[in-house]
């Protein structure tokens, strides 16, 4: 079988292999990291915390961070501090000068920036630790137990929960050094899919022995979420090609120039981001709701309940903001005008210059629109299959920013060992074409 034997090139390739063997050696350390639970924490008192994070916005944060959330790990605050700090650096280097410079210094300007962004996610995790803390509290003593008491504690708590998420952090980045790469990414991803086994087994039982639609329903239900992925899929990959004719240059006996060429623009040039942002500022409401006393008003549990109809139409209107911010600010269509001027290239019916740089911003502008539209139906896709009757766990994997990254994260994957494979005269993963990743590149969430 040709699965078989691409599994045995892959074998061959040493590089490669040690590169997943490390891999799957730091995403065991990081599983197992979730189950190691706080010091002075009795895991059979999170029955509470448990059932908080079986729904809701908590659920989401307990998939991205594998269940360590619910576990009370010291993992329990994951990746996301970390993603929230470089949202923060990304919107300070577009409008705060001196970190443009240091965009414009090239790896020391780099390295100055990753060094401010583990700053602030250090300032981020202690806000973050602090709301879970109280929250954790809450939970246990309807459980009819409580945290320990005193000082010493919240302190200790507070050191691991940061320094466990600075080890993932740093499990992320050897990943991407020694590993297949994407490590951070990959860490979400590992812990979007450690929780597919359990929500698929729950949603099965549910529809067998439930009298909830059957076999039948459960069968539909994967249909479903095999179209969306493929939606997704397309949504990824998509581009729209703009023609581009070079003019012919002779220098010397050789001829430069003169054949026609094309411009992939992506139909969703800021991938999954603006998800991202938007996830990020909606978790707003549930550190509130840990931090203050005042949790339960009505405009808190509004934006607390990922199936209400004000969280998702926000969820939604912030998806299309910031798709169209991130893509102004990623795409330049008068640098790419420029580009094509210097370059002795234009589009055919297009003078360059300064027209160039209208109909490039026009093309930009109508395949957003759609591209946004369908990147925010993705995102609210799991509120709707709940109100479907799907089980709260298995939902999530009907869209969202779980959905998204776990399909880029998987294609940027198949992408590196493919591009290891043909480097060393095998063939690709697929039998015709080739498969490409989010940016045609390692994407960086």
């Amino acid at each position: 079988m040709r699965l078989i034997e691409t599994i045995k090139n892959i074998w061959k390739i040493e590089d490669l292999r040690k590169r997943i063997l490390i891999t799957i050696l730091y995403v065991t350390v990081y599983l197992f990291g979730t189950y190691v639970v706080l010091p002075g924490i009795d895991p059979k008192d999170l029955t509470e915390l448990s059932k908080q994070t079986s729904g809701g916005l908590l659920a989401l944060i307990d998939m991205f961070s594998g269940g360590a959330f619910s576990n009370a790990s010291i993992f329990a605050l994951g990746i996301m501090p970390y993603i929230s700090a470089s949202i923060v650096m990304q919107l300070a280097a577009i409008v705060i000068p001196s970190f443009q410079k240091m965009q414009r210094e090239g790896e020391s300007g780099r390295r100055k920036i990753n060094q401010i962004t583990r700053y602030l996610t250090v300032i981020i995790l202690i806000v973050q630790g602090f709301a879970y803390l109280t929250n954790l509290d809450m939970q246990l003593r309807q459980a009819g137990a409580a945290i320990p008491a005193g000082m010493w504690f919240k302190v200790s708590s507070l050191i691991i929960m940061a320094a466990g998420s600075m080890f993932v952090l740093w499990l992320g980045e050897r990943i991407t050094d020694k590993g297949i790469g994407n490590g951070i990414s990959f860490i979400i991803m590992i812990g979007i899919i450690n929780r597919l086994p359990q929500a698929l087994i729950q949603e099965f039982t549910s529809r067998i022995t439930e009298q909830a639609g059957g076999l039948v329903m459960f069968l539909v239900e994967i249909l479903f979420l095999l179209l969306v992925i493929a939606g997704a899929i397309m949504l990824v990959q998509g581009t729209r090609r703009v023609p581009v004719q070079y003019a012919k240059r002779i220098v010397g006996n050789k001829q430069y120039g003169g054949a026609r060429q094309y411009i992939p623009i992506k139909v969703n040039a800021a991938n999954v981001m603006p998800i991202i942002f938007a996830q990020a500022i909606m978790m707003i409401p549930m550190t509130l709701w840990g931090m203050f006393s005042g949790g339960q008003s009505g405009f808190l549990q509004a934006f607390m309940n990922n199936t209400g109809f004000w969280y998702n139409f926000t969820f939604f209107v912030m998806i299309l903001a910031f798709t169209y911010f991130y893509t102004a600010i990623t795409v330049n269509p008068t640098q790419m005008a420029d580009d094509l001027k210097r370059n002795n290239g234009f589009i055919p019916g297009v003078k360059p210059g300064k027209a160039t740089k209208e109909y490039l911003d026009t093309i930009m502008s109508r395949i957003t629109l759609p591209g946004a539209i369908f990147l925010g139906l993705v995102a609210i896709l799991p509120a709707f299959a709940r109100l479907a009757g799907v089980s709260q766990g298995f939902s999530q994997f009907f869209g969202g920013t779980s959905l998204l990254i776990m399909v880029g994260v998987i294609l940027d994957t198949l992408q590196q060992v493919e591009s290891h494979l043909l480097m060393r005269h095998y063939d690709g993963l697929l039998k015709s074409g080739r498969i490409k990743g989010r940016s045609g590149a390692v994407a960086a969430y």
